[in-house]
């Protein structure tokens, strides 16, 4: 498995040599630039957040958004314990401990948000700023937390924030926004390489099915192209089939369900991905209606596994890169089996 973050270290490294430190203990760091810091004012879907001073102690909440810091050589004071996919219960995915390594630098407070938001956790940490640009916080999770320090939330609607977004809000929270940017640029760049190299998909459907109940089939659900993990399929060459598009009209609409008596809708759907094992693709194939859809036919069916790879199919700044020849060859191999 390909685990090298490549252009992601080379930006973080381009960083590192200019002089910004980590913040893993910010009463040592001395940050390049920090004197001609201008106060930033962001507006986002909870309101407007003005941050006065660089931030030297960067404390992160929710799903993936700690990666940003990472990736640009900050080392957050605390931030979100992984839940899923985290294969050895750590509470740190794989690309996340090996960026860590790389900045030399230990692992920072993990919050468990099993139960929502250890606000108590957050304010021990004495942050400056609080990143949240991917997330799903209430105004109310949002006040509190801003009692804290300044929070940086989504910028639309929560969980709809793409890693494009991640990046660029959260880096501009931090002040660094035009390295945000270079960031987004250097994973586009790897992103179309990867993708050139594997003609077969351009255009190819896909279809993200969200979770499926081998014992009750009577419904198909999917993720709309509002959802981070169906949109990511746009930057590998996929396309959205026209099915998915005209049921998915509402932009916080992440998922819907079609009846399998009407599967005959899906019949432009060439390429699934989805949660699950051999079981599944048996228990599709015995179905007398979803057999009926061409992906289902073809065998042309991309199972993710309920390990980091799995989770990595939700692009996130430092996780894009550590699967991306993975992902993109178990799509293009799919896609080769379409009609």
């Amino acid at each position: 498995m390909h685990r090298a973050p490549r252009l992601v270290a080379l930006a973080a490294a381009t960083l590192l040599a200019g002089g910004l430190a980590a913040c893993s203990d910010s009463s040592d760091t001395e940050e390049a630039g920090s004197g001609d810091f201008s106060p930033i004012t962001i507006e986002h879907a909870l309101g407007t957040t003005t941050i006065e001073s660089k931030p030297e102690r960067v404390a992160t909440v929710a799903w993936a958004n700690h990666e940003v810091p990472l990736a640009l050589g900050v080392v957050p004071v605390g931030m979100a314990a992984a839940n899923f996919g985290d294969d050895d219960g750590d509470g740190v995915l794989p690309w996340v401990a090996e960026r860590l390594e790389e900045l030399d630098a230990e692992t920072p407070v993990l919050f468990d948000e099993t139960d929502g938001i250890d606000f108590e956790a957050v304010a021990d940490t004495e942050p400056d700023v609080i990143l949240a640009g991917y997330s799903g916080l209430t105004q109310e999770d949002y006040d509190t937390l801003s009692e804290i320090a300044p929070v940086v939330a989504y910028p639309e609607g929560p969980w709809a924030t793409s890693w494009r977004d991640m990046i660029e809000t959260n880096a501009a929270g931090m002040g660094l926004a035009e390295e945000g940017e270079q960031l987004v640029a250097d994973l586009e760049k790897e992103i179309d390489d990867t993708v050139a190299e594997h003609p077969q998909l351009a255009g190819t459907n896909a279809m993200f099915m969200t979770h499926v109940d081998t014992t009750d089939l009577s419904e198909v659900s999917y993720y709309t192209p509002f959802d981070t993990r169906a949109a990511f399929f746009e930057d590998l060459g996929l396309a959205t089939p026209a099915s998915i598009a005209d049921a998915s009209t509402e932009a916080d609409q992440f998922s819907g369900t079609i009846s399998a008596e009407q599967i005959d809708t899906l019949d432009d759907v060439e390429l699934i991905v989805t949660y699950g094992d051999q079981e599944l693709v048996d228990a599709l194939n015995a179905d007398p209606l979803l057999a009926q859809m061409p992906a289902v036919k073809n065998g042309a069916i991309v199972l993710l596994p309920d390990t980091p790879l799995g989770t990595a199919a939700n692009p996130t700044p430092l996780a894009i890169s550590w699967v991306l020849e993975d992902y993109v060859s178990m799509l293009a191999e799919a896609a080769g089996k379409a009609s």
